[in-house]
């Protein structure tokens, strides 16, 4: 196993001186996430930043194909005739839903170049670039109800153990350059460990290394096979490998299948450009002549509206846009990359409160102001970096995330939003428990995992369904939900009277703003008792 010298140098982390300067997972039918484990030392560090990305295209031969599925096709090496009813059910399953790979494959495109390229690099079978396919549906925000994140699914300790900084600011996990360099490291290291048998390492990457020598165990007592079609795993690993091999087998001979893929050029769709300190992502984005989503999906490992201050200091761009963005950059003194502003601390004021109001840390306002401990003085002003731009220009920052994820939530559903704040001894159970909730849907509801930290006075989003009153017949309510456009004359209050309901209610329903007025033809969804309505 080598790392490429292309894509690796040692990075010098700047700190900020005053001076110098956040959907649903798209998966087919019991789609698994890799809740993986690491089992093994390793003899290595593994850096989170590259310089560039690569410029010289891969190559299969002498002859430059122009789409990089070609290129993928012709170093595949893994063994796709094996006739299994596993592998078969799961092609019968994605050659019945071309639009959902026509999704994944658009949502690939601006990262597949950079992971077949490393793929290629590193002399691995080219089906492990499609691996992020059959993880997180080439979504780099997934995030599992174990704790997985990002485009191959690391776990919090495994994406650690292989450099994968996790912080308020940024996580490793999702940053397409270090994630990619670290799953490809974690499969050689497992390929090597089961004897060069790439189907108990992908197994053992889904499963963990540990439960898979564990079934070879097994079944060497009892003097079975101990490949991995003999192997007794669990119920998600004994899908994973087949997924795997069934897209590798649809992309391979999609001909065959008549699958039309949607091509992918065989050059760099974006470059690495070291920023040297934090910057503002609206503002950057804005430099790069690019939307800041768009800069977001880039850079999905950033959490907040900057990057983050010790670093990493990298931003992708694309190619495109890297002259553009670095002429910019250079003309950007360092102290305008994150705008500043001067607050007076008020009575009552406390660090976490004033991070919590800017949207950032307390070590930053700290380490900015040269305070120590949590002492602060009423009256004293001092400097907290904040967003250049209104909250929802950062719409993919991990905050805008869990907002639109709410909205989403409300327009499909009757359930009504109250909040709870953690209490000392509350777990995700007991609070289920007592709101008559799943402890997998409570968690959903707030991006988060089941095994994630609660702590103290953080406040949940819990969806509760409406309160049911047990009526006499003559009272009985029967509620039916009701499309409704509106017409020449409505308005809010005509709406309500009409139908018998509040218009807090279908302002509730339809996620609408008292502010803004109706328009002619608009689409409403209405919860109307048909006993009632007039």
């Amino acid at each position: 196993m080598h790392i490429s010298n292309k894509a690796v140098f040692s990075f010098i982390l700047s700190s900020i001186v005053l001076t110098g300067c956040q959907t649903v997972t798209e998966k087919p039918v019991s789609l698994s996430s890799n809740d993986i484990e690491f089992t093994e030392a390793s003899d290595h560090t593994y850096p989170n930043t590259v310089t560039a990305e690569e410029t010289k295209p891969p190559q299969a031969n002498a002859t430059k194909p122009s789409d990089l599925w070609q290129i993928t096709r012709e170093n595949m090496a893994l063994d796709l005739s094996i006739d299994k009813q596993r592998v078969q059910s799961q092609v019968k399953w994605y050659s019945k839903h071309p639009k959902y790979i026509d999704r994944v494959v658009k949502r690939a495109e601006p990262y597949y170049y950079h992971i077949l390229t490393q793929a290629l690099e590193r002399g691995l079978p080219t089906e492990l670039a499609l691996l992020p396919i059959v993880e997180s549906a080439f979504d780099p925000f997934a995030y599992s109800h174990g704790r997985a994140a990002g485009a191959w699914q690391f776990i919090p300790s495994t994406g650690k153990h292989f450099g994968l900084e996790q912080n308020w600011w940024y996580d490793g996990r999702r940053d397409i350059i270090s994630s990619t360099d670290a799953a490809y490291t974690y499969l050689a290291q497992l390929n090597k460990r089961f004897n060069g048998d790439w189907l108990l390492a992908l197994a053992a990457y889904n499963a963990g290394g540990g439960n898979v020598s564990l079934a070879i165990k097994r079944n060497k007592r009892k003097g079975k096979p101990t490949d991995y079609w003999s192997l007794n795993l669990p119920k998600e690993t004994m899908a994973y490998v087949p997924k795997l091999l069934a897209i590798a087998e649809l992309i391979k001979n999609s001909e065959e299948y008549d699958l039309t893929l949607r091509p992918i050029s065989n050059k760099p769709y974006f470059t690495a450009v070291d920023t040297q300190s934090q910057i503002d992502l609206a503002q950057a984005a804005s430099m790069a002549g690019i939307t800041t989503k768009e800069l977001y999906l880039l850079n999905p490992g950033f959490n907040r509206w900057a990057t983050a201050p010790e670093g990493p200091h990298r931003l992708l761009i694309p190619v495109e846009n890297a002259v553009q963005f670095n002429q910019a950059l250079a003309q950007l003194p360092a102290s305008e990359r994150v705008k500043w502003t001067r607050y007076k601390i008020k009575s009552g004021d406390s660090l976490i409160a004033i991070a919590k109001k800017f949207e950032t840390t307390t070590n930053l306002i700290r380490k900015t102001n040269n305070i120590k401990g949590n002492n602060i003085r009423a009256g004293k002003t001092i400097l907290v970096p904040t967003a250049a731009q209104q909250a929802s220009e950062y719409a993919l920052s991990q905050h805008q995330r869990h907002i639109q994820k709410q909205k989403t939530i409300s327009r499909s559903t009757d359930r009504k939003d109250t909040y709870y704040t953690v209490k000392s001894g509350d777990s995700f159970w007991s609070i289920a428990q007592k709101n008559q909730v799943g402890v997998r849907q409570l968690a959903s509801w707030n991006s988060m995992a089941p095994n994630d930290a609660l702590p103290i006075g953080k406040r949940l989003v819990i969806w509760s369904k409406p309160t049911q009153t047990v009526l006499n017949n003559a009272d009985r309510q029967i509620i039916r939900k009701v499309g409704y456009k509106v017409r020449s004359g409505d308005s809010l209050s005509r709406i309500a009277e009409k139908f018998n309901v509040r218009i807090a209610d279908i302002l509730h329903w339809n996620n609408l703003d008292k502010a803004k007025y109706l328009k002619l033809g608009q689409s409403l969804t209405l919860y109307v008792d048909v006993t009632r309505s007039n």
